[in-house]
């Protein structure tokens, strides 16, 4: 099979792990007789320096026109100055609108090689932590009208959060469509007792159950969420929930597997060109130090195998690999723990160990 990705190294540690999932791609095209075709696209700070724009018009398309985007991360410091509309974030926003992808799907997942890493006690981490976040992701307040003005001598800042209805139903549907394929549960979360646009979102999610009889729906307020992931994660299956809180759950469920470092995404809409990347930041503090995790990005690219090339035969045998180099004892920094038979490597180590092991 020939396929054409779309490969944004981006900023910081990106250009790293992003190197290090190509070399695994290399290895499955080998051992499994495809062909995948790399084009480069300049996004976020790296774009701004080269071309004084987070992502300019061009790179875009070559993204539209692929046929699924691995990225790796995007943003520094050095670019912390620089106008609200030129920053490295920018870029993403605008590439997610420009994709059409509205669905980014998050698992929370704790490799069993690496609970006694997880911040939370042993006793909660025994009964599992195994779910998936269905975020919204192009629109809410992220998407709004963002201003800043003076009234009555004072800078007074506004962001506006604003849904419709075919957002919503959208999404959730996406929520009860993962749930399905999964533990027959989900969880819509959101802020109905203070906001307008989640008593919109939870009259929709209500509506859209009526087609899903076998899913379990239930409802949660977002400040009671945030408890529960850390109190008892394995309630959970599927959430569902709106661009900001999907952004801020996520990251709380990620910390809570054991390192941000070894999650992946993917941002799925109406085609099956997708958006892969490591849900963790460019942490320009380590930049070419190799001592990165590409497992997130490598796990990212699994995904994109998945659920874009419709090749799951290949992305298990690269899952099955992770879990064999962690099985050996291979750790980065973020994941290394006291114990005997553990290995600290760096990023292109532990990037070679994963390609050791993918077998067919």
């Amino acid at each position: 099979m020939n396929k054409n990705i779309a490969v944004i190294r981006g900023d910081g540690i990106g250009p790293e792990i992003v190197n290090e999932a190509l070399k695994v791609l290399d290895k499955v095209a080998e051992l499994y007789g495809h062909t995948f075709n790399y084009v480069d696209v300049d996004m976020g700070g790296v774009a701004i320096d080269k071309w004084g724009d987070p992502l300019p018009q061009e790179m875009l398309e070559r993204c539209v026109n692929s046929d699924s985007v691995l990225l790796g991360a995007v943003g520094g410091n050095k670019w912390n100055d620089v106008p609200g509309y030129m920053r490295p974030e920018k870029g993403l926003l605008r590439l997610r609108a420009g994709m059409g992808v509205y669905s980014n799907n998050r698992p929370a997942k704790i490799w069993p090689q690496l609970a006694s890493a997880s911040p939370l006690k042993e006793s909660i981490v025994q009964k599992g932590i195994d779910f998936i976040i269905v975020r919204e992701l192009i629109g809410g307040i992220y998407f709004g009208e963002h201003k800043t003005e003076t009234v009555d001598g004072q800078s007074v800042a506004t962001d506006i959060l604003t849904y419709n209805e075919e957002e919503i139903e959208r999404i959730g549907r996406i929520g009860f469509e993962t749930a399905l394929k999964r533990g027959k549960k989900l969880c819509s979360v959101e802020k109905s007792n203070v906001l307008d646009s989640s008593r919109l979102w939870k009259k929709v999610m209500h509506r859209l159950q009526e087609e899903y009889p076998e899913v379990e729906l239930s409802d949660m307020l977002v400040d009671n969420c945030a408890m529960q992931i850390v109190k008892n994660p394995a309630q959970f299956d599927v959430i569902v929930t709106e661009n900001m809180f999907g952004d801020i759950l996520s990251d709380e469920a990620s910390m809570i597997t054991g390192s941000i470092g070894m999650i992946p995404s993917s941002s799925l809409g109406n085609s099956s060109c997708g958006l892969y990347e490591p849900i963790h930041g460019s942490a320009p503090d380590i930049a070419g130090k190799d001592i990165a995790n590409p497992i997130g990005t490598i796990l990212s690219a699994a995904m994109m195998l998945k659920y874009s090339f419709d090749m799951a035969e290949e992305a298990d045998a690269i899952e099955k690999a992770v879990s064999v180099a962690l099985d050996q004892g291979f750790r980065t920094a973020d994941i290394m723990q006291e114990g005997d038979n553990l290995t600290l490597v760096g990023c292109s180590e532990m990037g070679k160990a994963i390609r050791n092991n993918i077998k067919r």
